[in-house]
């Protein structure tokens, strides 16, 4: 695709290829709820999602007066990974957006995530797509900051050796487009209807330029945007 207007295309994971947040959502309202902190699912997703449960130490101390350890997040990433493995599913559509734009780019794409390695790696091949991704795996555990801030972003763009600034990036969350466009690339907010996403009005106010609903629209969409313009 010589006039395709992106070199490379990056995926957050958790709400963009994989609907997980109620799943890891629910185990951690369990969580929460064991260490005196009532919530219901919704209300956790609210508080949460787009957020690594490490950087939100803080907050739950001053909620529960309990400092989540290493051996407390232990704990919540083996039942959230025992109930990814029985329920995850994929986003409807998003594993054949990924592998049209897998064959389109040769290959130029690659997920950013918030989430530690061994969970997207759990749950790309839950969803029939880790050998897309093989070696163009990026966690924000791995780098010095995780989002909001960019630097997951921009170690996927270095892994590829492209350009931020010629780089689509698919985000559903506030969190993740603000360090999408912060890293200097050109974000695209996927928003259905489902909870566990950030607005559409919440999306462009956080710099996406464009907003979907429907992941079989990613490939016309990206290939047909020219100039800031669809």
């Amino acid at each position: 695709m010589a006039d395709f207007p992106f070199d490379a295309v990056l995926f957050d994971c958790d709400g963009v290829l994989v609907d997980s947040e109620p799943i890891t959502n629910r185990v951690l309202t369990d969580m929460l709820g064991e260490l005196g902190w009532q919530l219901s699912v919704e209300e956790t997703m609210r508080i949460f999602v787009g957020k690594a449960v490490k950087d939100e130490a803080t907050l739950i101390e001053a909620r529960t007066g309990f400092a989540i350890d290493a051996d407390w997040l232990m704990q919540f990433r083996a039942r959230r990974n025992t109930a990814l493995d029985s329920e995850l599913q994929a986003i409807p559509g998003a594993a054949s957006a990924v592998r049209s734009l897998h064959t389109a780019l040769n290959g130029r794409i690659a997920v950013a995530s918030g989430a530690d390695r061994i969970k997207v790696e759990l749950q790309l091949a839950k969803a029939g797509i880790l050998d897309c991704f093989e070696g163009r795996i990026f966690s924000g555990h791995e780098t010095p900051r995780s989002k909001p801030f960019p630097d997951v972003y921009l170690a996927a763009a270095a892994g590829l050796g492209v350009d931020p600034k010629r780089c689509a990036v698919v985000e559903d969350t506030v969190t993740g487009a603000t360090a999408g466009v912060a890293s200097g690339a050109t974000v695209f907010g996927y928003c259905p209807a489902e909870l566990g996403h950030s607005s559409a009005t919440a999306l462009h106010g956080a710099g996406a330029v464009h907003v979907f609903r429907d992941m079989a629209e990613l490939q016309g969409l990206l290939a047909q945007w020219r100039n800031g313009a669809r």
